[in-house]
């Protein structure tokens, strides 16, 4: 059903709507970027005018903002738990590799839009509020690199894992994992066992070289 420009009544307050247009946008920003994608493209997308888009945000830049922290929001929460979670270092460690890796395969556009957001931080084609915007969104995405780099530190201290530089270390394998995106692509009906059979193998390749002998 589509929606029109003046029906932002019940259906224009719910989260529903707020939700269906963030995936929406997700899946435009990740097939056009920022600059190819127009509100109109999103409004198709949702099956609404722009009258719908305007009623949760009042730019395109501000859809995107909103797309990159649900993006950090829900990694972050699929990924976490495993961090505080019991066992070696090595273990919190390649199950938060694991989470991160299922939710990048189930939320694919949703982590483009993160990376065009942490390559678009320095253009100077952004204004000052935007470029602020960003900055701000980016120390999440800090916040969560220091989360791995803190389960490596005790990884190494419990002698599951192999003394090496802990920023260094964190840094190759969120971008080892975030390079899946590059050539990972979702099957229709693929089944969730296949998704979480890539995953574990990817994940033994990046953590195995980390491991201690």
């Amino acid at each position: 059903m589509s929606i029109s420009a003046h029906d932002t009544g019940a259906v224009g307050k719910s989260p529903e709507a707020r939700h269906r247009i963030l995936d929406a946008a997700a899946e435009a920003f990740m097939r056009r970027g920022f600059a190819g994608t127009t509100l109109d493209d999103i409004a198709d997308q949702v099956g609404a005018t722009k009258g719908l888009i305007y009623y949760h945000f009042r730019s395109k830049f501000d859809v995107f903002l909103a797309v990159y922290e649900e993006g950090m929001r829900r990694v972050r929460e699929r990924v976490e738990p495993h961090a505080a979670a019991g066992g070696s270092g090595r273990e919190r460690l390649e199950a938060m590799s694991r989470a991160h890796l299922l939710n990048l395969m189930t939320d694919l556009a949703y982590h483009h839009v993160v990376h065009q957001g942490v390559r678009a931080q320095d253009s100077a084609e952004l204004k000052i509020r935007q470029r602020d915007a960003l900055t701000a969104l980016n120390e999440l995405r800090r916040d969560y690199e220091r989360m791995f780099r803190g389960v490596l530190a005790e990884g190494m201290a419990d002698g599951s894992l192999r003394a090496v530089d802990g920023s260094l270390a964190a840094r190759t394998l969120l971008s080892s994992l975030n390079a899946v995106d590059i050539w990972y692509r979702k099957i229709e009906g693929q089944p969730a066992a296949e998704i979480e059979d890539l995953a574990d193998r990817i994940v033994d390749l990046l953590i195995a070289g980390m491991a201690a002998e």
